[in-house]
């Protein structure tokens, strides 16, 4: 005999039934309507930058989204052969990695097979240049002390530079594991500093990137390929010709105290418009500023102290203080009851560090109104040597 159904089971059942019924007429009904399939948007993934060549890949490469910056203590007792080694080991893993071949002692492969842009671009200090032998450039040494710098030895100094950039999280993070693999019996880690950018495909190709102020951050910059970016980012100095000095400094920024004031007052700071960038002189964003322009009351329209004022100083002296930013943000766990934790690590790029970036850093210690609500608070100075050959390696011209 059939049990009998209790009235909660007839409803269940009946239920399920209609949902099932108005699922199956709904599929139907999206598939009579559905439009063309759309053809799926290009994958970034597979995309590699060339790791040999006459520079080093991450200067004057497009910035990927997100990227971290290791700086290492060499340990006491690795020589100039010892350098060598650890060099040709990290320039061996470096070159497989970018190009999404898995390092040669990969604990999991699987990871390397997105390189998605990256790039893998080593920085040494004037320790790691004596150590080697080599002639240190004079200005490979710890900037000067400005009067606005809270330096922390957390984030400052060190031996060796590696930066890892991609447009995928995860392949920087396997980068960085594999390579300080490599590292670990020739220099310790000291400091490790992870940044972003806006992801992939959210902004069209050669969009200035915005700090978390709100600005945009890098207008000015020389343009990668042209004589002037040669000039001002590439040395022709001994055994760094070919490379770069690199200037790699942390800025807290105060976002509580900055969403404090209002949009004309952050105008004023900086010296550009929020809403696209352009010089309060310009239209758009890569117009001239123009510092002789005044208000109806005689006063400057770009005050002398703003951002963008104090940054490019005067002429003709300009034209030989040009720097390459290649900047990321960071934000960190919030601390003693504030809203954010955040900033900018401020990357540049230089052939002369004491000629181009120190007098600009300068004029921004004496009079810069940014600094009301920025704070220095990590530096190291590197130099990047030049790219090497398939089968050479980075640091050769210093160590071969």
């Amino acid at each position: 005999m059939r049990p009998r159904q209790s009235r909660r089971q007839f409803l269940i059942g009946g239920a399920a039934a209609g949902v099932g019924a108005a699922a199956a007429l709904g599929t139907v009904s999206a598939l009579d309507h559905a439009p063309a399939a759309q053809a799926e948007a290009p994958l970034n993934g597979g995309h590699t930058v060339p790791f040999f060549g006459e520079h080093q890949a991450g200067v004057d490469t497009s910035p990927q989204a997100h990227a971290a910056f290791v700086g290492l203590d060499l340990r006491d007792g690795v020589d100039r052969e010892g350098l060598r080694r650890m060099m040709r080991l990290l320039s061996d893993d470096a070159a497989r990695l970018t190009q999404g071949a898995p390092a040669l002692a990969d604990t999991e492969p699987e990871l390397a097979a997105v390189p998605a842009g990256l790039t893998v671009t080593f920085g040494v200090g004037a320790r790691f240049v004596q150590r080697a032998g080599g002639q240190t450039p004079a200005w490979l040494r710890p900037l000067p002390a400005f009067g606005i710098d809270r330096l922390r030895p957390e984030f400052s100094d060190g031996d060796l530079l590696v930066q890892i950039a991609a447009d995928d999280p995860v392949t920087v993070a396997h980068a960085s594991r594999m390579l300080l693999k490599d590292a670990r019996s020739f220099a310790a880690v000291r400091w490790v500093q992870r940044g972003f950018r806006r992801a992939y495909g959210s902004t069209p190709a050669g969009t200035t990137m915005r700090n978390l102020f709100g600005q945009v951050d890098g207008t000015a910059n020389p343009v990668p390929g042209t004589p002037g970016f040669d000039e001002a980012v590439w040395s022709g100095q001994g055994w760094l010709a070919g490379g770069t000095g690199a200037v790699v400094r942390r800025i807290h920024m105060d976002l509580d105290g900055w969403d404090a004031l209002d949009p004309t007052g952050k105008e004023a700071s900086v010296g550009r418009r929020l809403a696209d960038g352009a010089p309060l002189t310009g239209g758009s964003e890569h117009d001239e500023p123009d510092f002789s322009a005044t208000t109806p009351l005689g006063f400057p329209v770009i005050a002398d102290y703003s951002h963008v004022r104090r940054a490019r100083g005067e002429q003709p002296a300009a034209p030989a203080e040009r720097i390459f930013r290649r900047g990321y943000n960071y934000d960190d766990t919030p601390v003693g009851g504030d809203v954010s934790n955040s900033g900018l690590l401020f990357v540049s790029f230089q052939a002369d560090v004491d000629r181009q970036f120190v007098p600009i850093q300068r004029r921004l210690d004496e009079l810069d109104l940014l600094n009301r609500w920025t704070t220095p608070i990590g530096s190291a100075v590197f130099a990047i040597p030049p790219g090497c050959r398939e089968g050479g390696y980075i640091g050769e011209t210093l160590l071969g």
